[in-house]
C-alpha cells in the first residue's frame, strides 16, 4: 500500500467511526452510500474517487 491508500484508509476508519456514532436516519442512510462507494473505489485504487465519495460522507452526516 502507497501513501495514499494508508491515508484513503485511516479517512476511512474515521468516517466509519463518525456513521457508528451517528443517530439512524435519512442523513445516516445517504452517509452509508457514499461510504460503500468509497470502498469500491478504494478497492479499485481509485483515490480521488474514495476521497470524494468520503468527504461527501461526512458531509452527508454533518
Amino acid at each position: 500500500m502507497n501513501s495514499d491508500q494508508n491515508k484513503i484508509s485511516e479517512k476511512m476508519k474515521s468516517v466509519k467511526e463518525t456513521w457508528d456514532k451517528a443517530p439512524a436516519g435519512p442523513k445516516k442512510d445517504a452517509a452509508l452510500k457514499h461510504y460503500n462507494a468509497a470502498e469500491a473505489a478504494h478497492k479499485a485504487q481509485n483515490d480521488d474517487k474514495a476521497n470524494k465519495e468520503l468527504d461527501a460522507a461526512k458531509h452527508a452526516l454533518a
